[in-house]
């Protein structure tokens, strides 16, 4: 497998998957390059929508298609956003009114444990009986404040503890090696290797 189309137009997503593809001789297509549409993303779980949005881009495309479903789930509120992060401030999507929104609703909120997770689903083909799933967490807080001007979504207010910084102020070499995408996708890879 030489070629395969990210199923996703978020522009920070396609970045770090360019970045740790390329060097293996993976060439990263985009859905949007290929002129596809977003797929719906209607379940209440991070697999579903994966899965759903992976077979979506393979189907349109004929080529293997590599989605990802992922946000940040806050203890103190039972997982939310979860699998709304992106929309969390409602549409159209806002990483600037997602994150104001967070802050707000934490007002007060003591327990400021959160992690993001990410779900990796790669097809081969849009009918795959046996679909590559890998999953990554990165634990950390949700900061008072925000900081930093790297990464993208909820990285501004993403503490982590070990490491004195928010996510934003990590290098991509840095959020490569311990992100929740990361872990997902060296997982996956391994997965490759074996199949």
């Amino acid at each position: 497998m030489n070629k395969l189309v990210i199923a996703s137009n978020n522009a920070g997503k396609l970045r770090e998957f360019q970045h740790m593809l390329e060097p293996l001789g993976i060439e990263v297509l985009t859905q949007a390059e290929l002129g596809i549409s977003e797929a719906e993303e209607p379940h209440c779980t991070f697999i579903e929508n994966a899965l759903a949005k992976a077979r979506h881009v393979s189907r349109l495309s004929g080529k293997p298609a590599l989605a990802d479903d992922s946000g940040i789930c806050v203890e103190a509120l039972g997982g939310a956003p979860g699998v709304l992060s992106a929309r969390y401030a409602g549409e159209p999507k806002s990483d600037r009114r997602n994150n104001d929104k967070l802050l707000q609703t934490l007002l007060g909120v003591t327990d400021r444990r959160a992690h993001y997770y990410c779900v990796l689903v790669l097809v081969l083909h849009a009918e795959d009986p046996q679909p590559l799933i890998a999953e990554g967490e990165w634990h950390g807080e949700i900061a008072h404040e925000e900081r930093g001007d790297g990464g993208f979504g909820y990285d501004p207010m993403f503490w982590l503890p070990e490491l004195g910084k928010m996510s934003s102020e990590l290098s991509h070499e840095e959020k490569a090696k311990i992100s929740h995408r990361a872990k997902a996708l060296n997982i996956l890879l391994s997965k490759l290797k074996i199949k």
